[in-house]
């Protein structure tokens, strides 16, 4: 013990901020075995949800779990594959379009696959079950946040570019001291959003059903789905305080002390704004078992970072440069051949899928069924457009007068995450209610329960967006005494235009993926369905007509990659030659 002391230069004496730290840890282990113990827990035929009020608590333990291990996935896959994408000029439109799909496509069209699939991997135990859960709240998390990283590495300032170049930082290096650091205050915004995104497919990944089978887990969004098919409103009620209370949690443990902490990257030299306070910090900042911890770490790093130069410059000094340069002659053609050979294997792949799906199209598919999904897809393309317009309406100035001012941003940015976090399907009852006693139709209403679960993504990029401001341009703005509707003109609106396009794209991901729970709702003994993609993507799975399934999906992708090429490359095209504080 003496030793691990030594090594760590741990203080003789805790304060009281260790004492929280470790009763913070033994939570965690506590949270961690209950979940470990579910998750091991032999798959049953028939999953009992137990209405109690006693069993929300665990089972809203089991639903964060599920959600925070979707974020870890989800933050991996942003860096490594937004790193590739902004780096890499030969298949950035590629992995670009890629993206704009997959945040497109409705995951109840692969959901029945993927469970499927994990039961068959793990049939003796819950764990299949989970993951599948898992990785369904990583499709509604994942995308915004990919977004708002790959944007952030484009929009860094040339001169620090050239700074990092200069000082011969690797890659991992400018990762680690440009890149990150120049995106956290997106990244962190877009997480919250994220998460909230995560949210909104709780229910469907928790209460799943298929094919008679019963694949329901534990937790908040199986407890809500059952407490709505009975018609049991104190279990609804239940749910979202249980639902609220997590949301407050997340926001005072984690979200206010990383929006806190990231203020410190803002790419400024001068800023007067206050940084808040929040407990989770003073307790990190006061615990010495911590503070220990990461001098130990600083001291191991710098001493990796020094061997590391050292055995660099001893190499530069005995590199051969022409053996270097053949060596690099060899490799060259070698790395042509396996791409081309690569491209030949993909480009094959995908004109036989191709192929096939010409087949079954034009065999399953009648034209009448064709005309159907192409006027379906122009109607809900027109509620998408309507939710961005109307979202954008009120979304861009609350979000510029929340991220340009610390005082709002600290009082308003819980009620936002508080808001945002509610899974909108929780809500869809309500508005139905309401549209059948003001006599509006699902067609038009669809609209506004599309708006509940995406206007939230411009909300969060354009805060996050108004936050990057520099303050001293907000000085120079004020100390001239521009008119407001100037200082709009020629500061707000220009500096936060690649934000409003990040959550403009965004947003239209998750209305296209939000249409097949806002145009098909089901509710007690009643179903109301609108003309749209959605509605119709919904009833061809209920009904098993996987071939129409296909065709909309099918659609609908070709209508995103028109969007995407036509649309939102070139509106951030604009953003990035037009717009960008490096210019």
């Amino acid at each position: 013990m003496s030793f691990v002391r030594d090594a760590l230069s741990l203080p003789r004496r805790l304060s009281y901020a260790d004492l929280v730290v470790f009763g913070i840890l033994g939570g965690v282990i506590y949270w961690l075995l209950l979940v470990s113990r579910e998750w091991s827990q032999a798959l049953q035929p028939h999953t009992v949800i137990h209405s109690e009020f006693i069993y929300l608590p665990i089972y809203t333990l089991y639903s964060l779990a599920r959600g925070l291990g979707a974020y870890v996935i989800s933050l991996l896959f942003t860096i490594a594959y937004g790193y590739i994408m902004a780096h890499s000029k030969r298949s950035e439109k590629f992995m670009l379009s890629l993206l704009d799909i997959l945040q497109s496509v409705p995951i109840v069209a692969f959901l029945p696959m993927l469970v499927l699939v994990f039961v068959t991997l793990f049939p003796h135990a819950n764990f299949g079950l989970e993951i599948a859960s898992v990785i369904t709240i990583f499709t509604g998390q994942v995308w915004n946040m990919t977004f708002a990283f790959y944007h952030s590495i484009k929009s860094i300032p040339q001169d620090l570019q050239d700074a990092s170049q200069s000082y011969h930082l690797s890659k991992r290096a400018t990762l680690w001291r440009l890149e990150l650091p120049a995106s956290a205050i997106p990244l962190i915004w877009n997480s919250m959003m994220s998460m909230a995104g995560g949210w909104f497919f709780l229910s469907l990944s928790e209460a799943f059903q298929y094919g008679g089978k019963d694949f329901r887990l534990p937790g908040i969004g199986s407890y809500m789905a059952m407490a709505v098919d009975q018609g049991n409103v104190p279990g609804m009620i239940g749910a979202v305080i249980a639902m609220g209370l997590m949301i407050v949690f997340l926001d005072r443990v984690l979200w206010k002390p990383l929006v806190i902490w990231s203020r410190k990257f803002r790419v400024e030299e001068l800023s007067n704004e206050p940084e808040g306070k929040s407990f989770i910090l003073t307790i990190v900042q006061r615990s010495e078992l911590i503070q220990s911890i990461n001098r130990w770490f600083v001291r191991r790093r710098r001493a990796k970072v020094g061997d590391s130069k050292a055995a660099y410059l001893a190499a530069r000094e005995s590199l051969n440069r022409e053996a270097f340069e053949q060596k690099v002659e060899l490799e060259s053609p070698l790395r042509k051949a396996a791409g081309i050979a690569l491209m030949v294997i993909v480009l094959g792949l995908l004109a036989y899928g191709i192929f096939r799906l010409y087949i079954v199209f034009t065999q399953e598919v009648t034209g009448a069924e064709w005309l159907t999904i192409v006027t379906d897809s122009l109607l809900t393309l027109l509620r998408v457009i309507a939710a961005l317009l109307i979202g954008a309406a009120w979304a861009v100035p609350l979000g510029v007068i929340i991220g340009m001012n610390a005082r709002w941003s600290h009082r308003l940015q819980p009620v936002v995450q508080f808001m945002s976090s509610f899974p909108a399907p929780m809500f869809f009852p309500v508005f139905i209610l309401l549209f059948r006693a003001w006599g509006i139709s699902i067609e038009y209403g669809a609209i506004v329960l599309m708006l509940l679960g995406t206007q939230w993504y411009l909300l969060f990029n354009v805060i996050a967006g108004a936050s990057a401001i520099p303050t001293d341009l907000q000085e120079m703005f004020r100390s001239y005494k521009i008119p407001r509707a100037s200082l709009w003109k020629k500061l707000l609106l220009p500096a936060i235009f690649p934000a409003v396009v990040t959550g403009a794209i965004t947003a239209a991901g998750g209305a296209w993926n939000a249409s097949i729970v806002a145009e098909f709702v089901a509710y007690g003994h009643e179903t109301f369905a609108a003309h749209g993609i959605g509605a119709l993507l919904s009833s061809a799975y209920n009904s098993g007509n996987y071939t129409l399934l296909g065709a909309g999906i099918f659609a609908l992708c070709l209508m995103v990659i028109c969007l995407n090429k036509f649309v939102w490359r070139k509106l951030f095209a604009i953003a990035q030659d037009r717009f960008a504080l490096n210019n």
